[in-house]
């Protein structure tokens, strides 16, 4: 994990509502994305910004509702999390039972049936979601306003791709004609995300998110973090 500053230019939101304009750029970043060809062998996409909008948009009613100095970015969903949830790093039973947020998820219509979509019904857990989320809960002393008071998370890439063995591909085991246009199409959107919540400070959780915000945005010296025995370390 590392930390990367970014000063945003202050640009005045289109509409009153954050949360609103926050899905329109999300409305319009799957649907560039849903245009893309990921190579032969992906054989099912992960779409939960469509799927579980209606969860999702709870979520964000609930805690985007001000602009925010820190940003949490994840690579992509995960099969156990914002895949069930629609929620980055939205492990179950931590989106039940911290963030209080209940809703309807739709099931995809072309899914793996070794990774199928129950939403909160889900009885497995995303590990690493889970770690991220109890880091979280102890800088906010259980009170995930606290916490959403001044950050927020989101992911580059919203979709999970998967091989015809359910193979999670990420963005970063594409090969590289098909993950050029994806860059590209992620990395406006980032900006657009950036500019729009007033960040300044990624938090970029993992080598590929890292290395995105080195080369896309302005390189500045960052702070390194490992996961070690369930905790985060700097």
């Amino acid at each position: 994990m590392s930390v990367s500053k970014y000063f945003s230019q202050r640009n005045k939101p289109e509409t009153d509502d954050l949360a609103d304009c926050f899905i329109n750029l999300e409305n319009d970043l799957v649907s560039q994305l849903n245009n893309l060809n990921y190579g032969p062998n992906i054989v099912y996409i992960y779409s939960p910004l469509e799927y579980a909008f209606n969860l999702h948009k709870i979520f964000l009613k609930k805690f985007l509702n001000a602009n925010k100095k820190v940003l949490f970015l994840g690579m992509n969903p995960g099969p156990w999390g914002m895949c069930q949830t629609g929620i980055p790093f939205g492990e179950v039973n931590i989106v039940r039972s911290y963030l209080r947020v209940v809703g309807e998820v739709l099931t995809p219509t072309n899914y793996h049936p070794q990774r199928p979509v129950t939403g909160l019904d889900c009885h497995r857990s995303e590990v690493s979601g889970k770690r991220l989320w109890d880091l979280f809960i102890e800088l906010s002393d259980g009170d995930p306003y606290r916490f959403f008071k001044d950050c927020f998370i989101h992911n580059y890439f919203p979709l999970a791709l998967m091989n015809e063995n359910a193979k999670n591909i990420t963005p970063s085991d594409l090969k590289s004609e098909y993950q050029k246009k994806l860059q590209e199409i992620c990395d406006k959107s980032l900006s657009d995300v950036v500019t729009l919540l007033h960040i300044d400070t990624i938090v970029a959780i993992g080598k590929y998110t890292e290395k995105r915000l080195y080369e896309f945005l302005i390189p500045v010296p960052a702070v390194l973090a490992q996961q070690k025995n369930g905790k985060m370390r700097h």
